[in-house]
């Protein structure tokens, strides 16, 4: 009997399951949508039921789509978004509120206290990374301090794939590339949670799942209900495999230092894996999903890239496909006839590190067209990714095809 492997991503706007063979053939897949709430400015946040009830209609659809028995199937393996705070849940692991996910821009007063409390050579010295109300461990003072009720409750805040390993398997554990992009108290040269770090933020690490685990280890082994539920087999392995754009790089083919792939979704991601700690606050740093106790994944990226073509086909009205906004902005030459977009909707990640940036049509004349437009678009999203790129070598960082 062939032992087939399902794969699911969970991710900003929509879950994703794949059934494949030992060989890599595809043999169904399956998507579920689902929405985000913003609502304030720089706000976003996602119920933890939008995931699972994601994950279960996609799996569902691929299962159906392959026309496989649920004994051939062996292992689930499960990547997500980035979760920020995680998903606040109570003795129970019953969610208590949203999570505050990776796009949420609101913990600016947070982020500046701890630049102050703790310094940006500090932070970076023990976890890789910056303050920024990007990473989780500043939504989580956020939350300390706006929603006292939720914290007082909260048993532990799970990020969007321990969530779904626990629903999957009633284990708590987060595995360590999830656990690096929180930032802030995970200390990346040991691959561990910082007590020291943790300390002086004053938050508890017992909120937070105490079991680090490689995305190479089995999470746990699919529980009765939730194998009902999916339509698979109880007791086969499950797999926490981290972050969405880590996960995609290894799809893409990263397996070693100097790779580099660029992952486009609600969000642009470009990363590169490294055996080297990190050289500059201005990207993000975490474990590598393959190896992690030796690499490093390291990106930059928009906050919105999807999502800003997403709202300009928005401003259209219904009708307006994209294969003819493709057309119309494929007949525009580069550079949009002096037409520049920054794709600043949400704020900016890296490397300008701004949650007050907004987005700006610049050079707008009446000789400009729609296609001018959605060409800038593009061409603002490709702005930013190249932005990144120089961030990386002025870093000193190189990476193949330079």
């Amino acid at each position: 009997m062939p032992e087939l492997l399902l794969g699911v991503d969970v991710g900003t706007s929509s879950a994703k399951a794949v059934v494949v063979n030992s060989s890599g053939r595809v043999l169904g897949e399956g998507q579920a949508t689902y929405g985000l709430a913003t609502p304030r400015p720089n706000w976003a946040e996602q119920e933890a039921e939008a995931w699972w009830n994601g994950l279960v209609g996609a799996v569902r659809k691929a299962l159906e789509a392959s026309r496989v028995r649920r004994e051939e199937v062996a292992t689930l393996a499960v990547s997500a978004l980035y979760g920020g705070s995680g998903v606040p849940v109570d003795q129970n692991l019953r969610p208590l509120a949203p999570a505050l996910i990776w796009m949420d821009r609101r913990a600016e007063e947070e982020s500046a206290w701890v630049l102050e409390k703790v310094g940006l050579e500090r932070l970076f010295a023990v976890t890789g990374n910056g303050a920024d109300p990007y990473y989780g461990f500043t939504k989580l003072l956020w939350i300390r301090r706006h929603w006292p009720e939720v914290w007082a409750k909260a048993r532990y805040f799970l990020p969007p794939g321990s969530f779904l390993v626990h629903r999957l398997t009633g284990e708590v554990a987060v595995d360590h590339v999830t656990a690096g992009n929180l930032g802030g108290i995970y200390d990346l040269g040991r691959r561990a949670w910082s007590e020291s770090l943790a300390e002086v933020l004053g938050i508890p690490l017992e909120r937070l799942p105490q079991r680090l685990i490689a995305p190479t280890e089995p999470a746990g082994r699919l529980g009765e209900e939730a194998a009902q539920t999916l339509g698979l087999s109880p007791g086969i392995p499950v797999f926490s495999a981290g972050i969405d754009a880590a996960v995609a790089t290894l799809s893409a083919g990263a397996v070693g230092p100097g790779l580099h792939v660029a992952m486009l979704g609600t969000s642009m991601c470009w990363g590169f894996v490294s055996s080297e700690l990190p050289k500059t606050p201005a990207l993000v740093s975490m474990p590598y999903v393959l190896e992690p106790e030796r690499l490093v994944y390291t990106f930059g990226g928009a906050a919105t890239a999807g999502a800003a073509v997403a709202w300009f086909r928005s401003l259209l009205g219904e009708g307006t496909d994209l294969a003819t906004l493709e057309e119309e902005a494929a007949g525009v030459p580069p550079e949009s006839a002096g037409l520049v977009f920054l794709p600043y909707l949400m704020g900016e990640r890296s490397p300008i590190w701004d949650p007050r940036a907004r987005g700006v049509f610049a050079g707008l004349s009446l000789a400009h067209t729609r296609g001018h437009l959605y060409r800038a678009v593009l061409e603002g999203l490709a702005y930013a990714l190249q932005h990144n790129l120089e961030a990386a070598r002025q870093a000193g960082y190189r990476v193949e095809g330079e």
